[in-house]
């Protein structure tokens, strides 16, 4: 069965078609769009049936954002995505939408051994739940439970609580952001704007002289991408402080995922930075947090942890929403 599959984040709107079958799934038939350039998600799918001629049956879309009855408010764009409208204005009545975590969990069983690096090996439960966290334009959270026949995927919005600070540093963090936003969410750090926001704090702070080049660089390029490319070659404090930061904090939190959900089949770090970071998150920053739980470490230490290296893991599972 060939169906439309999406997966919409804040900055980019990967659209394709998309070949399912019972054993595998194929991308026929791929586009990205600025999520930004229309005013609503149903432009860019008409734009994109145009232009690949396609008039598919079914179509799913997961969407960075909470989907309540078939509609959602995106938080981090101006688009309010309602199903039935949705299907309606592309022409395809058989169009849902669901979380973009959910069609993460949707797409965990497509994925392969050269799709994922294990940062920790653990002692994996058969059938036990599945944690899924994610940074990227924003934080994703959802998680997968068995349920007798098959796991059942269940989105989350946890990256939207209350970020918890742990030592001095975060604590003047906290304080920093709350003055600046109010309500200071894990998205806040963990996320792309959240490594400009640690940047900014550390120079502020006067932890590390602000190199010029470095900042001339920020002004013309996206931040995050800079701050992780001077924080991996090593090249600038401030930039290896920021990613010290933000690994230990993503450990921090995706082991107090894994321990509110029990999380013994594995924890998946999927998200846009992962796998660009890949290295830092390997240096043992992100397990020392992740395992740092008081009585419950050695738990802790026995749920395997592995990073989604695809970036289609979500469009495939939108595919395989669409076609059940």
């Amino acid at each position: 069965m060939k169906v439309l599959a999406g997966d919409i984040g804040g900055t980019h709107a990967r659209l394709a078609l998309v070949e399912v079958t019972d054993g595998a799934t194929r991308i026929v038939h791929e586009q990205r769009f600025p999520s930004r350039s229309a005013p609503g998600l149903a432009p860019i799918v008409r734009r994109y049936l145009d232009q690949a001629r396609a008039a598919p049956e079914r179509a799913c879309f997961g969407i960075a954002g909470p989907v309540v009855d078939g509609e959602c408010r995106t938080p981090n764009l101006p688009w309010t995505v309602s199903a039935p409208a949705l299907a309606a204005d592309i022409g395809i009545p058989c169009t849902t939408i669901i979380n973009d975590f959910d069609a993460a969990g949707y797409g965990l069983g497509r994925l392969g051994p050269p799709d994922l690096v294990t940062l920790q090996p653990g002692e994996p439960a058969e059938h036990g739940t599945i944690a899924l966290i994610g940074a990227g334009t924003g934080l994703g959270e959802g998680f997968l439970v068995w349920d007798g026949g098959r796991y059942r995927v269940h989105p989350s919005e946890g990256g939207h609580v209350n970020f918890a600070a742990r030592d001095a540093v975060e604590w003047g963090l906290r304080s920093t952001l709350t003055d600046e936003f109010g309500h200071v969410s894990y998205e806040r750090i963990l996320s792309g704007a959240g490594l400009a926001h640690l940047y900014s704090y550390l120079v502020v702070t006067g932890f590390a002289p602000e190199r010029p080049d470095v900042r001339h660089e920020m002004e013309h390029d996206d931040p995050a991408a800079v701050v992780s490319r001077h924080g991996l070659a090593g090249d600038d404090p401030l930039s290896v402080k920021v990613l010290d930061i933000f690994a230990s904090v993503y450990g921090a939190q995706a082991g107090d995922l894994a321990l509110t959900v029990l999380a013994t089949g594995g924890v998946y770090i999927a998200g846009g930075i992962a796998p660009r970071i890949i290295a830092k998150l390997g240096d043992g920053t992100f397990l020392t947090a992740f395992r740092s739980k008081g009585r419950l470490s050695d738990l802790a230490a026995r749920i395997p942890v592995h990073v989604i290296m695809s970036p289609d893991v979500g469009l495939l599972g939108a595919a395989v929403a669409a076609a059940q």
